[in-house]
């Protein structure tokens, strides 16, 4: 995925609000802990660019290890269990939960090690044949891309509903 995970966390997040009550924290909260979790997992890029001078594929540093993200996930929903008032755990889940989204969207066309750290192979549902120069074209022209954009499609149609909404209301 290159275009579509924060408009991914937006969707995931703005349904999230709209069917479940009594969230505890506002809506903009809840939206942009959805949105931050779905990026989260690409704050690796930093490293990979300007420490790794990308020698190690950054899908295979513990940021996008599967098992990092269920185990926050299940940290964050053991919080919400045992904390009746605070707002932190909602957001805490709904940011873990947008990590876990991040890893299912890359597992389209992207090397997830599902299994890591035990496993070390990669597991990616389709793969974007290597045929143009530069690399991202490949990605950019591979028909999963029109998954992204209607992702993104999709995030722009709920913001403009929610914002008339607003208007409205």
């Amino acid at each position: 995925m290159f275009i579509a995970h924060i408009p991914s966390g937006y969707v995931f997040s703005s349904l999230l609000v709209e069917r479940v009550r009594n969230l505890r924290a506002s809506a903009s909260a809840v939206i942009s802990s959805g949105m931050l979790g779905a990026w989260a997992p690409d704050f690796d890029m930093a490293y990979f660019y300007l420490l790794d001078h990308r020698q190690t594929h950054h899908h295979r540093y513990f940021s996008h290890w599967p098992i990092v993200w269920l185990i926050l996930l299940a940290a964050s929903a053991v919080w919400l269990r045992l904390s009746r008032f605070s707002k932190v755990p909602i957001l805490a889940l709904v940011f873990c939960s947008g990590g876990m989204l991040h890893l299912v969207l890359d597992s389209l066309v992207g090397d997830i090690w599902w299994f890591a750290p035990f496993v070390d192979r990669p597991f990616a549902m389709f793969v974007v044949p290597a045929t143009f120069e530069p690399w991202w074209l490949n990605f950019i022209l591979h028909w999963s891309f029109g998954v992204e954009l209607a992702i993104c499609i999709w995030a722009l149609l709920i913001y403009r509903r929610r914002r008339s909404a607003k208007d409205l209301g």
